[in-house]
């Protein structure tokens, strides 16, 4: 069973969104941050990033094993229906569909919130983060290269891309407003 999705908690889940991100940083090159922020630290991100859009936790057997994030893609108003995406999963349940199950729900309350495009840069090589957003339909659209210094050595970044609802030929003027961030079971947040 790969557990149930909840819209992550502040204060109870930023010590266990610390704990699963901690190793990226200070033991791959997964992520660019060169210091583990704190659970502290990890708190205010969830707290300010989910005024505006989805931040969900896995849990398994009551334990936070894995969260999914939306951020704004650029600060630029014209990208306000874009945002990068990111999923981080607890090493011990690799590889059992936690993966999925976050981006599923992350990518569905994104498109239901009104965004047009996710963005995700992924740190090469990763085989196993190329294969999920492939899985999810996200089409690699660049390559940074030797873009940043991280665990010894200059390092790759390609940028991949989901649409997440068409663009068609016909469309004039700009796309509706967004909507605050959506809840699961499809109530919208109030």
């Amino acid at each position: 069973m790969p557990g149930s999705l909840r819209h992550a908690d502040p204060d109870r889940d930023a010590a266990a969104c610390a704990a699963i991100y901690g190793p990226y940083v200070s033991g791959s090159a997964a992520s660019f941050e060169e210091v583990a922020p704190s659970a502290a630290e990890f708190a205010g991100r969830i707290a300010t990033l989910s005024r505006s859009y989805p931040w969900l936790v896995l849990e398994r057997d009551g334990r936070v094993v894995g969260y999914a994030f939306a951020c704004p893609h650029h600060e630029r108003a014209a990208y306000r229906w874009a945002a990068t995406v990111g999923v981080y999963i607890d090493p011990d349940h690799h590889r059992a569909g936690g993966g999925r199950l976050l981006y599923g729900g992350l990518l569905d309350l994104l498109r239901r919130q009104g965004l047009w495009v996710a963005v995700a840069g992924i740190t090469l090589p990763n085989d196993p983060s190329v294969g999920l957003h492939r899985a999810f339909g996200f089409e690699e659209v660049g390559v940074y290269r030797g873009i940043g210094w991280k665990a010894g050595a200059w390092r790759d970044v390609a940028w991949w891309q989901l649409r997440l609802r068409p663009v068609a030929a016909t469309d004039e003027g700009p796309p509706d407003e967004l909507l605050g961030p959506q809840r699961l079971g499809g109530d919208e947040a109030g």
